[in-house]
């Protein structure tokens, strides 16, 4: 159950920052300087987010740091925050999700697939156990 509640909490939270960070992006970055720079703007912000939180999330319930554990927490969140990003798609911006799927195609797209396996591998990356260094005895 930790893991569930760890991929919703993880998934909710860099969705927030993003949902701020691509309000910023669609309104104000992209009329100035196009959608591919925008979405490159944007990205440091979130791999941020996504750093951020895939710290804390496992450290404030108590998730194992095991490559199981960590793997179905970013899985996990990954499917938690598609089913967002398409619902908010169709219902505030009217994108259906045949052309949500579609946008994967384009420049900006592959940035945002990019962003994605980011987020699924977070957890796993900043919260392995270090192997220990030096010949064992």
């Amino acid at each position: 159950m930790r893991i569930v509640a760890a991929a919703f909490l993880y998934s909710v939270t860099v969705f927030a920052a993003g949902f701020v960070f691509g309000a910023i992006r669609v309104l104000w970055l992209e009329p100035k300087i196009g959608p591919l720079a925008a979405v490159l703007c944007e990205s440091p912000f979130l791999l941020a987010a996504m750093a951020l939180a895939s710290r804390w999330v496992p450290k404030v319930l108590h998730l194992r740091h095991d490559l199981g554990s960590l793997g179905l927490m970013g899985l996990g969140a990954l499917a938690v925050q598609q089913g967002i990003d398409l619902a908010v798609g169709f219902y505030l911006r009217g994108i259906t999700p045949a052309e949500q799927l579609a946008h994967f195609a384009t420049a900006p797209g592959l940035v945002y697939a990019g962003l994605l396996a980011a987020f699924v591998a977070m957890p796993i990356l900043l919260n392995r156990p270090a192997a220990p260094i030096g010949p064992k005895t």
